[in-house]
C-alpha cells in the first residue's frame, strides 16, 4: 500500500515536470524580443518579425509577476530591475528614437517596476485588518494608479502593460478558469484597447482581419505549458537576461548606424 501511495506521488511529481521551465520561458521571450527589435532597426520588410515579437511581452509580464512570487527579497528584485532600467535607457533612446534623449517612450523595465509597485500595495492591503470594501476599494485605486502612472510617463505599453502584469499576479494559479481570465483580459487589452496593425488571412478560402496586436494572445498556451520549474539557473544566466536588454538594443542600434554610415 505505501509503495503504491509513494509510486503515485513520485508519477505526479513527474507530471509536473513535463512542461516549459522558467528558463525555458526566458529564451522565447529573449528571441521573440529580438527577432522583433531586428525588425525595428535592420530588417523592417521582415513583417513576421514582428508579428513573432508579439509573443514576447506577455511572456516577459508572467516572469515579472512568477518572479514576484518567488524572489526571497522584493527590494533586491526591484533594485537589480531598477538598475537595469537605468541603464537601459539611452539603448532604448537610440533605438527607438535614434537619439540619447526621447521622453515619449520609456523602456520596458520601468513598465515592469510600476507592477511590482502595485503587487506590493495590493499585498499590503490585503494583509491589512481593514474591512473587505475598504480592501476593494483601495485595491482599485492601487490598479488605477499603476494604469495611470504607466500611461502618462510613456512607459512601454502605457497603463496595459502594467495591467498585464497584474492579470498574471491575480490569476497565477494553474487553473482553468484563471486562463480563461487571462484570455479573455489579455484580449481585451491586446484587440479591444490597443488594436493597431490590421492584416489579412485566408484560411480555407475564408479572408479574415486579424489584428496584429492580438498575435500576443498566442503567447498563452506558452505561458500555460510552464510546469512551475525554474531550470538552468546559474548566478550569470540571472544577470545575462537582464543584461541582454540592453545590450541587445544598443548592438542593434551600432550596427544600424554603421550600415547608414557606409551604404
Amino acid at each position: 500500500m505505501t509503495h503504491t501511495r509513494e509510486r503515485k506521488e513520485a508519477d505526479n511529481l513527474e507530471k509536473e515536470k513535463i512542461g516549459i521551465t522558467s528558463f525555458g520561458l526566458h529564451v522565447f521571450a529573449m528571441v521573440f524580443m529580438l527577432l522583433d527589435h531586428l525588425w525595428a532597426t535592420l530588417l523592417t520588410g521582415q513583417q513576421w518579425m514582428t508579428n513573432v515579437g508579439r509573443l514576447a511581452f506577455p511572456i516577459f509580464a508572467f516572469l515579472i509577476a512568477e518572479g514576484y512570487f518567488r524572489t526571497r527579497n522584493v527590494k533586491k528584485y526591484m533594485g537589480r530591475l531598477f538598475v537595469f532600467a537605468l541603464l537601459s535607457e539611452i539603448p532604448f533612446n537610440l533605438m527607438t528614437g535614434g537619439g540619447w534623449l526621447y521622453p515619449y517612450h520609456q523602456n520596458v523595465l520601468w513598465t515592469f517596476l510600476i507592477a511590482i509597485v502595485c503587487m506590493i500595495g495590493i499585498d499590503k492591503t490585503k494583509s491589512s485588518g481593514r474591512n473587505i470594501a475598504v480592501k476593494i476599494i483601495l485595491i482599485l485605486l492601487i490598479v488605477f494608479g499603476g494604469w495611470l502612472t504607466g500611461t502618462i510617463t510613456f512607459a512601454d505599453y502605457y497603463g496595459f502593460g502594467v495591467l498585464t502584469v497584474l492579470t498574471f499576479y491575480a490569476f497565477h494559479k494553474r487553473r482553468w478558469w484563471d486562463y480563461l481570465v487571462q484570455l479573455i483580459i489579455l484580449y481585451y487589452i491586446n484587440v479591444e484597447l490597443l488594436g493597431g496593425l490590421y492584416f489579412e488571412v485566408n484560411i480555407f478560402g475564408v479572408t479574415l482581419e486579424v489584428v496584429q496586436q492580438g498575435l500576443a494572445l498566442l503567447a498563452l498556451p506558452i505561458i500555460w505549458l510552464y510546469n512551475g520549474e525554474r531550470g538552468y539557473h546559474k548566478k550569470w544566466w540571472q544577470y545575462f537576461c537582464y543584461a541582454f536588454y540592453p545590450l541587445h538594443m544598443l548592438a542593434l542600434y551600432l550596427v544600424f548606424r554603421l550600415y547608414v554610415m557606409f551604404y
